[in-house]
């Protein structure tokens, strides 16, 4: 598996329109590349994800009730992936969870095995397993 001695990012943030469909849809796809659901923040509508033992996290939310509607705008993200297996079991939960196939899973380039899946907000969102 691919470790980094240094990350440049503590955390991340995603503004979602509908926590109801996101955060179950991030919940499932992201789980075979160990990424966990660690916490809901219900007053926030949102869900913090993480890998267990890890620092980063990433927050994924629409924001309090009382907030003025925040301005969305559609974003790529990728996650690494440990081998190719998990990139296919992402591709294939991210379908289950209501996903729309944006890339089946294969290699992009020599060395890089990723699939790519758009969430139900018409997000970009891929895994890929680097082979060096």
């Amino acid at each position: 598996m691919l470790q980094w001695r240094r990350v440049m990012i503590d955390h991340l943030g995603l503004i979602i329109k509908d926590p109801n469909k996101i955060i179950p849809f991030y919940e499932a796809c992201l789980a075979p590349l160990g990424i966990k659901k660690v916490q809901d923040q219900r007053e926030w509508r949102a869900a913090l994800f993480m890998i267990p033992g890890t620092r980063g996290f990433l927050w994924i939310g629409a924001g309090a009730t009382d907030q003025p509607q925040r301005l969305t705008t559609y974003f790529h993200l990728a996650f690494i992936a440990p081998d190719e297996a998990a990139v296919r079991a992402f591709h294939k939960a991210g379908l289950a969870a209501g996903g729309t196939d944006n890339g089946t899973p294969g290699f992009r380039r020599p060395n890089c095995f990723a699939a790519f899946v758009l969430d139900p907000e018409g997000n970009n969102i891929e895994a890929d397993w680097r082979t060096v």
